[in-house]
């Protein structure tokens, strides 16, 4: 998405999101990236129980309501200020009302917003797990969108909803940022009470382990790494073993060095 947030948006790119989003998943891949043609009968969206929750408009009015789409997305409706988070939840909106596709609208409608919000230089958008949060909280999603409906299409259920979506997706992010900080420097910590008996290069190589526990090391490729001779490389990987922090497997014709299951427990790590 990141490489597509300074394009206009136009029909022909929501089609080839579609492509994109739906690719290897449509029962008809002919579909994928064509709106439904009149004469078609429209997809509906349904419940479990098989009652029709929204009739999209009829295939005769797609080409004209995509063109509007991509006018108010682009800011050239000639409506009043906007503010972008609201542009972009309107955007979702737009694409799943219509439902101008045979399946996909759903994923297709959650890239337009990334596309607006990065568009308009929400940079941090794009570390944000929305969909996740959506899969979650189906039936608000559901129940937001058909209050629209019902009240003459007043989006301020919808945009209430999204924004709170948005809200618990950027206090995760916060989380997972404050844990990864906290493992990084209990990390430093422990590699730093490690640092008067391991040189530098084991030091890397741990700080790699810790980070890919399934990583092998080779003296080969410890030498490449760190362009020490094939000697050298072999008795750092023998230090780390008789350490108790790397474990020696065969390997063809020599082995390979893995870093033992609990190696944050032996560093004093927690998580």
């Amino acid at each position: 998405m990141g490489e597509l947030r300074g394009e206009p948006l136009t029909p022909a790119l929501i089609a080839e999101i579609h492509r994109i989003v739906t690719e290897g998943t449509l029962d008809d891949p002919a579909t994928a990236g064509r709106p439904q043609l009149p004469g078609e009968e429209r997809v509906v969206v349904m419940d479990m129980e098989g009652n029709v929750l929204h009739a999209p408009p009829p295939a005769e009015q797609l080409p004209e309501r995509m063109e509007a789409l991509c006018a108010f997305a682009n800011g050239e409706s000639g409506t009043s200020y906007v503010p972008p988070v609201v542009r972009a939840i309107v955007v979702h909106f737009m694409l799943s009302f219509d439902h101008p596709f045979v399946d996909g609208n759903g994923r297709t409608a959650r890239v337009l917003f990334y596309w607006s919000m990065l568009n308009q230089d929400y940079w941090l958008t794009e570390f944000l797990s929305i969909s996740r949060l959506l899969k979650r909280k189906q039936a608000q999603y559901g129940r937001s969108f058909l209050h629209c409906e019902q009240d003459e299409g007043d989006l301020t259920y919808f945009i209430a909803a999204q924004l709170g979506i948005i809200s618990q997706a950027i206090t995760d992010l916060h989380d997972y940022l404050d844990r990864k900080v906290s493992q990084t420097r209990n990390l430093q910590r422990a590699v730093s009470a490690l640092a008067g008996h391991l040189n530098h290069r084991q030091i890397a190589l741990l700080q790699n382990a810790i980070k890919k526990p399934d990583a092998r090391y080779t003296v080969r490729s410890h030498s490449r790494s760190h362009n020490v001779t094939v000697q050298t490389a072999r008795t750092d990987l023998q230090a780390l073993e008789g350490q108790g922090l790397l474990t020696r497997v065969p390997e063809g014709r020599g082995f390979a060095w893995l870093p033992v299951g609990d190696l944050r427990k032996v560093l004093g790590l927690s998580g």
